[in-house]
C-alpha cells in the first residue's frame, strides 16, 4: 500500500468541517469495529516502495482509545494529521512517509482490543483514521499496549526493513502502563495460538529488531516539578517512554523523532519544535537530548 501522494489541500477540503462535529460523526459511528481493521482478518499489513515514493518510510501511530484517551484521535483527525504530515513533507524531515493508524485498549474487557489500518502515502490514510471506532471502555489501569508490539513484529511487511536493513518506527500514544500480554490475548486478538508461551519482554525485543518503538505517556496537566533529569533522561533512554503534557504537541514529537532519527534535523532544533508547541521546556530539553542519544546508538 501507499502509492498515492499527500495532498494538503485535498485534505483541508475533507476536514474543514469536523472540529464541531462530535466524535460520533467523525469516527466509525456503528458500535463494532469495522471489518477491515478486525486484526484476525489480516495476514501482513505491507508500506512498499513505489515510482512515487522510491524510499518508504513506515510509520505506526497507535491510540489508546479507552475512555480517559477518546479526545486525542479526534484531535487527530480535526487538527494534527495535517500539521504533520506538513512537518514531515514541506519540512523534508522524511522523504516518503507512509503512516499507519491503529488503536488499542484492554485485551480482557474490550470488545475491539486492537484495530489496524493500512500504510498510506495519501488522503487514504484520513480514511483509515477515521475508521477506527471509539470503544471507551477500558479495564484496570494497565492497557494492553504489547498487541500493537505483535502487531508490528509478526504482522507487517516493509522495503524500508527488507531493502535497506533499516527500521520502521512505531509510536504507542496512552496514559497507562502497559498490560502483560498473554497467549489467549493474541488467540482472541488475533485469531490463533502461538506456537510457545508468550512473553511481553520477548514480544518487545521482536518488535525492537525491525522498530523503533516508542511510548508516548501524555499526562493529564502541565507538570509542577520535573524529575531528577539524570534519572529521568537514563529511564527514557531505556524505555524509550517518553512524558508529554500536551496532547497537541504529539505532531511535534513525532516529526523532531523523525528528524533527528533519519539525520535531518539537529537536537537543538527538535527542542526549539517542541518548546514552540507547548511543551515544559524540561520536557523539551530531556526528550531531544533522549533522541540525540538513540540516534547515535541505533
Amino acid at each position: 500500500m501507499g502509492y498515492s501522494s499527500w495532498s494538503a489541500s485535498a485534505y483541508r477540503s475533507v476536514t474543514s468541517t469536523r472540529t464541531a462535529r462530535p466524535a460520533s460523526e467523525v469516527f466509525r459511528g456503528e458500535k463494532s469495529i469495522d471489518p477491515l481493521m478486525d486484526p484476525r482478518k489480516l495476514t501482513f499489513r505491507e508500506a512498499r516502495d513505489s515510482e512515487h515514493h522510491p524510499h518508504s518510510v513506515p510509520i505506526i501511530v497507535a491510540f489508546d482509545v479507552t475512555g480517559s484517551m477518546g479526545h486525542v484521535p479526534k484531535l487527530f483527525a480535526t487538527e494534527l494529521l495535517g500539521k504533520l504530515m506538513r512537518m514531515l513533507v514541506e519540512g523534508g524531515y522524511v522523504s516518503d512517509p507512509q503512516l499507519l493508524f491503529a488503536a488499542v485498549g484492554d485485551a480482557v474487557s474490550d470488545r475491539a482490543p486492537l484495530q489496524v489500518g493500512q500504510f498510506e502515502s495519501g488522503l487514504e490514510m484520513d480514511m483509515w483514521l477515521t475508521k477506527i471506532w471509539l470503544e471507551g471502555g477500558g479495564g484496570d489501569a494497565p492497557e494492553s499496549y504489547p498487541l500493537v508490539d505483535w502487531f508490528a513484529a509478526y504482522h507487517t511487511k516493509t522495503d524500508h526493513f527488507e531493502r535497506r536493513g533499516e527500521k520502521g518506527y512505531l509510536f504507542i500514544i496512552g496514559d497507562e502502563t502497559d498490560k502483560d500480554l498473554e497467549s489467549s490475548h493474541i488467540q482472541r486478538v488475533f485469531g490463533y495460538s502461538p506456537d510457545k508461551s508468550v512473553r511481553s519482554e520477548d514480544v518487545l525485543d521482536a518488535c525492537n529488531e525491525r522498530w523503533h518503538r516508542f511510548r508516548v505517556m501524555l499526562g493529564k496537566d502541565r507538570p509542577q516539578k520535573i524529575p531528577a533529569r539524570e534519572k529521568a533522561l537514563s529511564e527514557v533512554l531505556r524505555n524509550r517512554t517518553f512524558p508529554l503534557f500536551k496532547p497537541e504537541a504529539i505532531c511535534e514529537f513525532i516529526a523532531a523523532t523523525l528528524g533527528v532519527l533519519e539525520g535531518n534535523m539537529t537536537t537543538k532544533k527538535a527542542e526549539e519544535i517542541l518548546t514552540d508547541s507547548g511543551c515544559h521546556s524540561d520536557i523539551a530539553s530531556l526528550c531531544s537530548d533522549a533522541l540525540g542519544g538513540l540516534a547515535t546508538n541505533q
